[in-house]
């Protein structure tokens, strides 16, 4: 079904979740109310995030509809999560700054690509060279979060970053080209029969290439793959740690600083949301909550107090 890596792993861990719930009974002889059972057990007794609950659903809804043919009713009755969602942690300038100061060279540029252009962890390592217009300092994001494509603003400070690092891209698959066991980089099933060239071609390799080549999982085929994840999520914790940054720093901690930075520019919210790719404004509104809970928004009492002194 072309699912991607993560969603199949993320589905099989809570599909087998479920079944350890149901004590080892297969799932199309359990009975109607386990689906719903489960959920509220989420809910209740791990008290796991509405995010995370939603996940599972998915999950089963999965299970259900494509692989035993059973789908669940639509009017599933569970306890939902009433966990509530944290804000998120935003970096101030200064922090950001010292941030990217202490970046790995190898890892700064996906890092500032992050912070400048408002990219998720996964749309940043998955960035091919095509996806980089000069012309009009965008970027190309496709088969995003929800399977939505979008275009970014990109920071005209970058373009000869980016310029090295595409020849870095250009030396690799000059080399890899001489190996004729060699099958080019990964393109999505539909993309490689559109473009039965593409995987050899300069435009299609991933911006921030592996520096090793692997066997693809799905058929053998001896592939440069793009750098893996984790070594990322590593660099911007290392970065934090080496910046003397006290908050909890992720990849999308830069995501989220971006917009909260353009909010305290004067940024009209729409045009924020239209750069993060969000369907529902309320989505983007959250980072209005962190300016009004911080020093741009509400004035505490005891600095009045301390000002009438």
């Amino acid at each position: 079904m072309r699912y991607r890596e993560n969603t199949i792993r993320t589905y099989t861990l809570w599909i087998k979740r479920y079944v350890n719930f149901c004590s080892q009974q297969h799932p199309i002889d359990a009975n109607e109310q386990q689906p719903e059972r489960f959920l509220s057990f989420l809910a209740s007794e791990r008290n796991l995030s509405p995010a995370t609950q939603a996940i599972a659903l998915n999950a089963l809804v999965f299970l259900y509809r494509d692989i035993l043919d059973k789908p669940l009713s639509l009017t599933l009755a569970f306890q939902r999560s009433q966990r509530q969602p944290k804000l998120p942690t935003v970096l101030t300038c200064s922090e950001m700054a010292a941030l990217l100061a202490q970046a790995s060279p190898r890892y700064l540029l996906p890092m500032q690509l992050m912070y400048g252009s408002d990219l998720r962890k996964s749309e940043a390592y998955r960035l091919r060279v095509k996806d980089i217009d000069f012309d009009y300092s965008g970027i190309q994001v496709w088969d995003s979060k929800g399977g939505k494509h979008r275009r970014v603003t990109l920071a005209r400070e970058l373009h000869h970053s980016l310029k090295v690092q595409i020849a870095v891209v250009r030396r690799y698959l000059q080399h890899d080209l001489k190996r004729p066991e060699f099958r080019g980089v990964n393109m999505a099933y539909a993309l490689a029969r559109k473009f039965p060239n593409g995987q050899f071609e300069l435009g299609w390799q991933f911006l921030f290439p592996s520096p090793s080549l692997s066997f693809d999982p799905d058929g053998g085929a001896l592939r440069r793959h793009h750098i893996h994840p984790s070594n990322l999520r590593k660099a911007v914790k290392h970065a934090a740690r080496q910046a003397g940054i006290e908050k909890e720093v992720t990849c999308h901690t830069l995501r989220h600083s971006f917009a909260t930075h353009l909010l305290q520019q004067g940024i009209d919210i729409r045009t924020i949301q239209a750069q993060l790719g969000h369907s529902n404004l309320k989505t983007t509104q959250i980072y209005t909550h962190v300016l009004q809970m911080g020093a741009d928004g509400v004035t505490s009492p005891l600095s009045r107090l301390t000002n009438q002194k």
